[in-house]
């Protein structure tokens, strides 16, 4: 239970798919003009997420992974079906975020309008294929180590999106520099809340 508590603040505080990888920028940027647009595309990103990367574990770990269709049959244990990784996780996401778009429709049409084209480009996110990708890499052992890595790393997302989001709302009111308004001084102020985020490797878990 520990080791899943620590995966989760580690992928929310040290591992934050905005602060220390830098993706899922193009959205982060776009649609962080305010919180209430902010808050609902990472309530989105964290449900696609928290589905995405327990599935794409099990398809990983069950058929793609080198010898993992021996619980079908012991003669394809030498199959490896890991090249097509890429393609299947990418095609577990497109599946969620339409599903996220349906629900989001329906019932919020309001920030469904607001947040325009970026919903449906969660799909290519690379926040969100970020995740799988690293689930992939760090072999965890079971899936609630990858659904903790998968929430934390949607929580940590919504975070960085919501707080950039409430400061651009109250720099509007703030003497920037003409050629820095807009795009330069959020570039400006994302790189030092990224410096500020790397304080907490000093967090022994």
């Amino acid at each position: 239970m520990q080791e899943i508590i620590n995966i989760f603040v580690k992928s929310i505080f040290i591992d934050n798919m905005v602060f220390a990888y830098f993706l899922g920028m193009c959205s982060y940027l776009a649609v962080s003009k305010t919180v209430k647009t902010s808050m609902g595309l990472g309530l989105a990103v964290i449900f696609v997420l928290a589905i995405t990367v327990p599935v794409d574990y099990l398809l990983n770990k069950y058929i793609l992974s080198p010898g993992a269709l021996v619980w079908f049959d012991p003669s394809y244990s030498e199959i490896d079906l890991s090249f097509l990784s890429f393609i299947m996780f990418i095609a577990i996401i497109a599946s969620m975020v339409q599903l996220v778009e349906m629900v989001v429709e329906k019932f919020s049409p309001a920030l469904y309008s607001s947040l325009g084209i970026f919903l449906p480009l969660i799909a290519v996110n690379c926040a969100i294929l970020g995740g799988s990708l690293f689930m992939q890499e760090r072999e965890f052992q079971s899936i609630l180590q990858a659904t903790s890595f998968g929430l934390g790393s949607g929580v940590g997302w919504l975070l960085a999106i919501v707080g950039i989001a409430a400061i651009r709302e109250k720099i509007k009111y703030s003497n920037v520099p003409a050629p820095l308004r807009g795009l330069g001084i959020t570039f400006i102020i994302t790189g030092l809340m990224g410096i500020a985020f790397m304080s907490f490797l000093g967090i022994k878990l």
